[in-house]
């Protein structure tokens, strides 16, 4: 799986073993598989709206970063990775924002199941596609049959797993959770070439900036048109929405970034499908939910794909 070429990274950053970024993805898989138990628990906890919790997911994250950055220094990088790729941030910006407000709006539509499997098993599917189309050729049976292995796994991990949750407008939500999935595919090709040229701490705070706009606007929408409150008085509440924007939205990317140093996209994609496999054990583990079969074979499905991954990991193409 190959990422679309770009124009020469201004930046210089030295490469690193395959292995490493198939791990700090998985990594990054692991951290996301968190959101869902979390956000569960601040919907038992608080009155805030998904959309409301994604405006202060992203003004967490944008501030996490910002002393990060302070602390280290790293203004200047920021600064010349805005003027050397800005149109390039913005696009990675507002497809993560996309694809993270369109996955919110589907799980609200047609369910956490049905979302988890549309949006993350069709990112794979049209990396694969695309690549495809990009040179003119079939895709590989090793890759073919790696996504494969992966969509089945998260099928089973979607049916046999948590519990799906309302569906008030199941197609609605599956055209969302389509489109979900396609940002989330396109914001990791288009990340692809930043994080090869730049650092992942400037590449995250850069592309967050742009993220945290678009999560902020839409959860003031979101509260103006329905009357959901902006804030919440339960501690609790505001300690999960910092971890969400911390954690799960800084430091994820963070380590996202840094494993599409040596990547390819479609890799990635395939690699961060942990998040499934990871919010199936926590919701065993701590929320009283039972491991069918299904959930058992699934996860290990995925983890089967990953392997693949790590056996015949090639870098991305040079940019």
């Amino acid at each position: 799986m190959t990422d679309v070429p770009a124009s020469a990274p201004t930046g210089s950053v030295a490469p690193r073993p395959a292995w490493v970024g198939l791990a700090l993805l998985g990594v990054t898989g692991v951290v996301w598989g968190t959101i869902g138990p979390v956000v569960g628990v601040l919907e038992r906890r608080s009155p805030l709206s998904v959309l409301v919790v994604g405006a202060h997911r992203g003004l967490w994250a944008v501030a996490a970063l910002a002393v990060v950055v302070s602390v280290g220094r790293r203004w200047p990088a920021c600064r010349d990775l805005a003027r050397a790729e800005g149109r390039r941030v913005v696009a990675a910006g507002m497809l993560t924002g996309g694809f993270q407000l369109l996955f919110f709006v589907a799980v609200v539509e047609a369910g956490v199941s049905v979302t988890t499997v549309v949006a993350l098993g069709f990112a794979p599917v049209l990396l694969l596609v695309l690549g495809a189309a990009r040179d003119r050729r079939a895709p590989a049976v090793a890759e073919v049959l790696t996504v494969a292995t992966a969509v089945l796994g998260l099928l089973l991990v979607s049916a046999g797993g948590v519990g799906s949750g309302s569906a008030p407008h199941p197609v609605w939500g599956v055209l969302l959770a389509l489109g979900s999935g396609a940002a989330y595919a396109l914001a990791a090709e288009v990340g692809g070439p930043l994080a090869r040229g730049h650092d992942a701490l400037a590449v995250t705070t850069c592309t967050t900036g742009v993220v945290a706009v678009v999560l902020v606007a839409a959860g003031l929408v979101a509260a103006a048109t329905t009357g959901t409150p902006l804030v919440t008085g339960d501690p609790v509440a505001w300690g999960l929405t910092a971890y969400l924007g911390v954690v799960t939205l800084a430091l994820a990317y963070v380590l996202l970034y840094a494993g599409l140093r040596s990547t390819p996209s479609g890799t990635a994609v395939v690699a961060t499908l942990l998040e499934p496999v990871t919010a199936v054990l926590l919701a065993v583990a701590f929320l009283g939910e039972t491991l069918t079969t299904r959930a058992v074979v699934g996860c290990l499905l995925i983890l089967l794909a990953i392997a693949t991954l790590g056996r015949r990991a090639d870098p991305p193409v040079a940019q």
